[in-house]
């Protein structure tokens, strides 16, 4: 009995005539995270693609597992191949779904008939098939409302499918069709559910983290490449930079406010950030921030970071709570490693009492008491970087 994998869209389905472009997006994203399983052909029509394993021995449920990561699908299952014949349908349906109904006490039968010329009508196909299943599994009665299980039968151009479980997708759009833009990854708890999040919304992600040896240990660049590797679930290949950051948070520490600390490295940052975004296309940085979550995220705190930034900053954590980005980052599986014991560059240097309403005179003035324009060059010059791949 042939199965393949059903693959349905999600808003994505709603776009006009560049449509294609992103089914041809979500595609290639699909072959590329199941090219080591072996191989499939991959089609797309009316709003489904088709995922057909080429090989007798490939484990489906890995495949659905790799899919069901991937951002612009709305839902997935594995479906039998029948033919467009009725008596074929209901003999393959006893048989697929056989092991799921001999187990449940509830049913019914739903029917979406693409091919019109199909010669059984939606009502007529769900009646018939219902009945056939009743007598075969003595142990269901139907349940239109809530049923256990709910068999359903697509009636599509070349062939008949039938399913028995509908599994939820990752939803948004597929990665890569909304740019490129740059996170920036601390070892902290919201910035991996930024940028798995500005992912679903189709971006490409490239992403930056700032080391202070030896204020910081090389554990704690290894937890925040742990991170980034748990983001190619979802996010596909990550390019990698990691700026050292010593120097410059030693100068202002020298010669800038102890009230201004955080303020300004977190201005540095960004013009690093969008310095080192140019260079790899980025359009946009990303960061974690959540409205008053710690002083410098404070909305006079955000202006005056914002301040130094030429391209757009995004922060899809910005009005959630702390218990709502923990509930995605267990999700996304980044929480244990994001609470490892390893501080980053943000924790040097913290200020016994930050400024928590900066006004933004204020903070250049103190910013521009030092010449921090060598520093920087030399900080992004001195910028390494690694790609981090999907690995199954």
């Amino acid at each position: 009995m042939k199965e393949i994998v059903l693959v349905k869209y999600g808003e994505m389905a709603l776009k006009g005539l560049n449509k294609k472009t992103f089914e041809d997006m979500l595609t290639k994203n699909i072959k590329r995270r199941l090219k080591s399983l072996g191989s499939f052909v991959c089609t797309s029509a009316q709003s489904t693609l088709y995922i057909d394993p080429q090989s007798d021995d490939i484990d489906l449920a890995d495949v659905v597992d790799r899919v069901g990561k991937i951002f612009g699908i709305a839902a997935l299952c594995r479906a039998c191949v029948c033919e467009k014949d009725f008596a074929d349908i209901a003999e393959k349906a006893a048989e697929y779904c056989g092991d799921i109904l001999s187990t449940s006490k509830t049913f019914k039968v739903t029917a979406k008939r693409s091919d019109k010329a199909f010669p059984m009508k939606s009502p007529q196909i769900c009646a018939e098939l219902g009945g056939i299943l009743l007598e075969k599994f003595p142990n269901l009665s139907v349940d239109v409302n809530q049923p256990e299980v709910t068999v359903t039968v697509e009636i599509r151009d070349t062939n008949a499918y039938v399913h028995a479980e509908n599994i939820k997708g990752a939803g948004g759009l597929p990665v890569g069709s909304s740019g490129k833009a740059m996170l920036l990854l601390s070892g902290g708890i919201d910035s991996p559910v930024a940028g798995y999040m500005m992912a679903k919304r189709g971006v490409h992600i490239a992403a930056i983290h700032y080391v202070s040896p030896p204020y910081t240990s090389d554990r704690a660049q290894l937890k925040v490449e742990q991170l980034c590797q748990k983001l190619t679930d979802y996010c596909g290949g990550i390019a990698f930079y990691c700026v050292p950051f010593t120097e410059l948070q030693e100068a202002i520490k020298d010669h800038c406010p102890e009230e201004f600390f955080t303020i300004i490295m977190r201005r540095l940052m960004m013009e690093i950030a969008q310095r080192i975004a140019a260079k790899d296309n980025c359009l946009a940085l990303i960061t974690g921030e959540s409205v008053g979550q710690v002083a410098s995220q404070t909305m006079s705190a955000i202006a005056c970071t914002d301040a130094v930034c030429r391209i757009p900053v995004f922060r899809p954590c910005v009005g959630m709570d702390k218990t709502e980005i923990i509930e995605i980052a267990r999700k996304i599986d980044t929480f244990e490693t994001s609470t490892l014991p390893y501080e980053d560059c943000c924790t040097v240097f913290t200020p016994r009492h930050p400024k928590v309403r900066p006004v933004l005179s204020d903070v250049e003035k103190a910013q521009n008491s030092f010449d921090f324009e060598p520093l920087i060059q030399r900080a992004v010059e001195g910028t390494t970087m690694k790609t981090f791949n999907y690995e199954a």
